[in-house]
């Protein structure tokens, strides 16, 4: 009787060891995987990245759509965040991009006027601030704060990795609240086309927000004149509707090239 009660108790404690050692492993296990997640930013723009809902809770997102109206209509853009696919639908054009090739197809005859590859994912990279600033390839150095009206913002400057996007020389300024960690400002050059860096920044103000699945994003941005590298007085105010994220990647389709378009080169 002894002998057994001896073994039975050898049995649950060796089960009890192993239960341990599974529990503590689970649990390093999920701190290494925060730890992960986190330590690849620093610690200021991991801050402001918390304050709009979390880098995770937008790396789960696939589809992006917004609406912005423009003075000949709506302007729809609809993407797959995973590949930047990307589709963009007005009254007179349609342009899309299907992760290889970009494409434009005029309505009704009516001729596009515009810069495809420089439109490409504009408007979106400004809706989707600051979480495009967590991209591959980016480089964060802390600056000076911005002063406005009064009040100062830290900074941190955004770069580019050689060879990353259309546009790697491109900076970004991103000024946050000190105290909330939300984006307030937004400074950004225009390298397109252009064979080296800017010096030239330009000031988008964003402080209209609204959360959709648990993402504090822009219900509008504010285009400001600048002076000296620095904002002045506010230009025009840009009003993104109809938002729409899912953590479902839209179908392929809608993006692939259609009859009659016209292959942007």
């Amino acid at each position: 009787m002894k002998k057994t009660f001896s073994i039975l108790l050898l049995t649950v404690l060796i089960s009890a060891c192993k239960n341990e050692k599974q529990t503590e492993s689970t649990v390093v296990n999920e701190i290494t995987k925060e730890d992960i997640t986190t330590s690849i930013y620093p610690e200021a723009i991991s801050k402001v990245f918390d304050a709009h809902g979390g880098i995770d809770t937008w790396n789960a997102i696939q589809m992006l759509s917004f609406t912005i109206e423009k003075p000949n209509g709506k302007e729809v853009t609809t993407l797959n965040l995973k590949t930047r696919a990307e589709v963009i639908e007005t009254p007179d054009y349609i342009m899309g991009y299907d992760g290889s090739t970009q494409w434009v197809l005029e309505k009704d005859n009516t001729p596009f006027e515009g810069n495809a590859k420089f439109y490409k994912g504009l408007m979106f990279y400004f809706y989707a601030m600051p979480f495009v600033l967590g991209d591959d390839g980016v480089m964060y150095e802390e600056i000076e704060p911005l002063t406005f009206e009064g009040k100062s913002y830290p900074g941190i400057l955004i770069s580019y990795e050689s060879g990353i996007g259309v546009s790697p020389d491109d900076q970004y300024k991103i000024y946050y609240d000190e105290t909330t960690g939300e984006m307030a400002w937004l400074g950004y050059t225009v390298t397109f086309g252009k064979d080296e860096k800017s010096k030239d920044f330009h000031f988008i103000r964003y402080n209209n927000w609204q959360t959709i699945n648990g993402l504090k994003l822009p219900k509008s941005i504010d285009w400001y004149k600048y002076e000296n590298n620095l904002p002045t007085e506010k230009r025009n105010t840009v009003e993104f509707m109809d938002v729409v994220l899912s953590e479902k990647a839209p179908g392929a389709s809608i993006f692939e090239l259609p009859e009659g378009a016209t292959i942007v080169k």
